[in-house]
């Protein structure tokens, strides 16, 4: 199970076609029919859809405009009105066209990067390189395209050397032989890129399907079995598993960080926490991590396709070794519920933190409302004096899952109001008889926070049932479900069906939930938010508001009022509001050029690794929060070395959440202050 960003890494140096190509004519033609029917705003194929495609498609391919040359563009130009008449006259030629110029860009590409790798070149120049937010224009010709490549690699090796020391004397000192050895150390990383460039015509074409989809809307796909398996494993609570949990490390080496109690990897008895992973062998084709693209490592960790793989580690010591792992079912420790308790000096607060609204998908044999259910019963045991509910960084799943977990913290009434493509309207009502849990709560959210979990903080919100703390959510109100293209079953379309309105008839979608107390947080700026995609629907309101039982609560109000005093006045907040506006330049600006000289590039790649400490050290603060297992669990854990290991880590990541420190500020508030 892959938990952080992954590396790109190497294949073959040939792109191959597979043995027998789909007509994507009638891959798309199914995909329009049912979007054309049963999309909650479809649109026509016309120009407006051929020129979003054109661009986009493009970009996906050559997303900084660096395989592709000018006149290649200019040729394929004349598509970019005509794809709309293509896709409705049955004809999808055009699409062999873009393979051809796209296989001849990475056969190029290849070319430049090897002979680069036999060229002399100086490791200085007068020449500045360019950083900015936008790709830039196309090359006119291969020899523009490979002195921009060189002028990369350049930069790459003088940032490479700059990085070895903060001593700057030293390292000019040793510059000669120190970049002469990096250079081709930066070289081999270029080469890597070929492999994971490579794809067929089939993988080719399943991206302009997934571009096509985009311009309807951000979150209908298209989606291979592979996709498909590979989505349902994040809203599961049980998984096809190796047994591993790996991520990048410091040095962006992969390596192991937890072993799932029996697995595969687990009864391996080679296998250690820290070992790195090398390569992956399934079948007769090894990827190396070095070099393999992340979306094929992490197809191959996730898919339920990929049932047995021989991984090669390296240990500390130098060791290398084989071991054929084969995936079982097990319980996803990582997608599921957990609790705590959280103690001050006079009061005890439940901490329950949702990773994602799973349920019974494909191999999930447990869902998030029986999981919390479980674990208020357990906090309950302890006698809590309230309970925070975490959905921070959580990006939904089952919608069911939000109107039952919903249930559990109403006594009745209405929870949101459904519309759909023919604009009729359904009203989502409370199923669930009585409440499970009584006392105050608070509810945390942030910029990773949608769909279901803002189904679910939408409703706890309006009742006034929670405090809602942290960031503006995500802005994802719409309902999506999976349809097969083919009899085969290998073929699906993940399609945009409903919206949903909160109970006043106002709607989250695109603008986001705005938490009653906002609290600060490193890089909220930069969260991809729902606004930030071009084709996302638009806010609007429906007319008639439902009647439900708001509950009045004045002691809330007061609450809220001091948190946000606190907050303001909050010198580790007022720290991360300073450390934002440093951060926010880096990626809201192009940055000054920087010229291809090593003092030069060691001063600016010594500036931002001075701002990253001050991140560094900012997140791995700790902050006053005491953290225990409710009693059900600490017998639990006496049995479970696992559930130990798990334990340490959630209880530091508790201890560097402020939002959390904030959340047991507002408990403590909640029962302290008079009405």
């Amino acid at each position: 199970m892959i938990n952080k960003t992954l590396i790109s890494l190497l294949l073959l140096p040939l792109l191959a076609l597979s043995q027998k190509e789909k007509n994507p004519c009638e891959t798309l033609a199914s995909i329009n029919a049912l979007i054309q029917e049963n999309h909650y705003r479809p649109k026509p194929i016309d120009d407006s859809l051929s020129v979003y495609v054109f661009k986009t498609f493009l970009s996906r391919l050559d997303e900084e405009n660096r395989l592709f040359i000018a006149p290649e563009i200019n040729e394929l130009k004349k598509h970019e009105y005509q794809i709309d008449d293509y896709i409705n006259g049955h004809d999808c030629s055009f699409l062999h066209d873009f393979y051809a110029a796209y296989s001849k860009s990475i056969t190029r590409y290849a070319a430049i990067i090897a002979s680069l790798k036999n060229e002399d070149f100086p490791l200085s120049s007068d020449e500045k390189v360019i950083f900015s937010r936008k790709a830039f224009p196309y090359a006119t010709d291969e020899t523009e395209l490979k002195h921009l490549y060189k002028k990369r690699i350049l930069f790459n090796v003088l940032r490479e050397v700059a990085e070895l020391s903060t001593n700057k004397d030293s390292l000019v000192a040793n510059f000669d032989s120190l970049g002469t050895s990096n250079k081709p150390k930066v070289i081999d990383k270029y080469e890597c890129k070929t492999e994971s460039y490579q794809m067929s015509e089939d993988e080719f074409n399943a991206i302009f399907y997934s571009v096509f989809c985009s311009y309807f809307d951000p979150h209908t796909e298209y989606f291979s079995e592979n996709d498909k398996s590979e989505f349902f494993s994040t809203v599961s609570s049980d998984n096809l598993t190796f047994g591993l949990y790996v991520s990048l490390s410091e040095k962006d080496e992969l390596t192991v960080d937890d072993i799932i109690p029996g697995s595969s990897a687990y009864f391996s008895d080679k296998i250690n926490v820290g070992d790195q992973l090398l390569k992956i062998k399934y079948k007769n084709e090894e990827y190396e991590i070095a070099c393999a693209s992340m979306k094929k490592i992490d197809e191959i960790i996730t898919s339920k396709e990929y049932k047995t793989a021989i991984f090669t580690f390296r240990k500390k010591s130098g060791e290398i070794y084989n071991v054929r792992l084969v995936k079982k079912i097990l319980k996803d420790y990582q997608n599921n519920v957990f609790s705590f308790k959280l103690k001050t000096d006079k009061s005890t607060f439940g901490y329950i933190k949702i990773p994602s609204f799973y349920s019974t998908f494909e191999n999930g044999k447990s869902s998030i409302t029986h999981d919390v259910v479980k674990e208020i019963y357990k906090l309950g045991e302890d006698q809590i004096d309230g309970l925070i509910i975490d959905v921070e960084n959580n990006g939904g799943g089952s919608m069911e899952e939000a109107v039952r977990l919903s249930g559990l913290f109403i006594n009745d009434g209405p929870l949101a109001i459904m519309n759909n493509n023919k604009n009729n309207k359904e009203v989502i009502p409370d199923d669930i008889l009585g409440t499970i849990y009584n006392g105050p709560m608070v509810i945390m959210i942030n910029g990773f926070s949608a769909s279901a979990s803002e189904f679910f903080t939408n409703a706890m919100q309006d009742y006034n049932r929670a405090i809602v703390i942290g960031n503006k959510s995500l802005g994802k109100a719409t309902m999506q479900r999976i349809f097969p293209l083919n009899a085969n079953n290998d073929e699906f379309l993940k399609l945009t069906l409903e919206k949903f309105y909160r109970l006043t008839g106002k709607s989250n979608q695109y603008n986001g939930i705005t938490p009653d107390v906002e609290i600060p947080l490193l890089f909220d700026k930069q969260m991809p938010r729902e606004n930030s995609y071009d084709t996302a629907l638009k806010n609007d309101e429906i007319r008639g508001v439902l009647k439900y039982n708001y509950i009045e609560n004045v002691i809330y109000a007061d609450a809220i009022a001091a948190s946000k005093k606190r907050v303001t006045e909050n010198t580790d907040a007022i720290e991360i509001e300073d450390l934002n506006t440093k951060i926010n330049p880096l990626y809201d600006a192009d940055l000054p050029p920087v010229v291809l000289q090593f003092s030069s590039i060691f001063d600016n790649v010594n500036q931002i690794n001075s701002l990253w400490k001050e991140i560094k050290k900012e997140t791995e603060k700790v902050y006053p929060i005491t953290v225990e297992l409710n009693a059900a669990d600490i017998k639990i854990q006496k049995k479970d070395d696992f559930m130990k290991t798990n334990t340490t880590e959630r209880i530091k990541n508790i201890r560097q959440n402020f939002h959390i420190l904030e959340a047991t500020n507002i408990l403590y508030d909640v029962n302290n202050l008079k009405p």
